[in-house]
């Protein structure tokens, strides 16, 4: 992660920490250290609070300045595993493809976003439709307004999303 300068220069937080670690080693308190590192870049450039968290570690002898791995759940998922459980059952929910994956639901439905899936009547189906099926869909839609052209059963019906309902039809939920 980058933090924006005043200057219009960027410093990576591992430059930051080694301009830390400089101050650290030569004497300077925490604040002394904000100062002087705020007032060469900008005066946002780092919290009092993270310096005194870096200084801490450094008086404990840690002077490792990489970003270390964290615990938790991971943010990555095998996409192929995710791919084959949502096409062999589309009615998991992001819940509980998340359990079998070990990781959390918000990172599931992102991932399944990213696959062009998206969560409709209680299945995850593809966004986009192939060529063969927009076809198919125009096809039909021709073949209804050229052959019932004279009957008035298209005035009781209206089109919504991927889908033809009875504008009548009260008792329809969504599963």
């Amino acid at each position: 992660m980058d933090v924006d300068l005043e200057l219009g220069m960027n410093i990576s937080c591992k430059e930051l920490r080694v301009l830390l670690l400089q101050e650290f080693r030569l004497g300077h308190k925490t604040t002394e250290a904000t100062s002087n590192i705020c007032s060469t870049m900008s005066k946002d450039a780092l919290f009092i609070r993270t310096a005194q968290d870096w200084f801490n570690w450094f008086k404990n002898d840690n002077f490792e300045l990489d970003d270390l791995p964290r615990a938790g759940r991971p943010l990555e998922v095998d996409m192929d595993v995710l791919k084959q459980l949502a096409e062999e059952d589309p009615r998991l929910t992001t819940r509980c493809l998340a359990e079998r994956l070990g990781c959390s639901h918000a990172t599931v439905e992102t991932h399944l976003r990213e696959l062009g899936k998206m969560w409709k009547c209680g299945v995850w189906i593809p966004h986009e439709l192939s060529p063969l099926q927009l076809q198919h869909r125009v096809d039909a839609c021709m073949k209804l307004l050229t052959s019932h052209r004279n009957y008035q059963w298209l005035r009781n019906h209206i089109t919504g999303d991927e889908k033809w309902v009875l504008h009548v039809n009260h008792t329809r939920k969504r599963q």
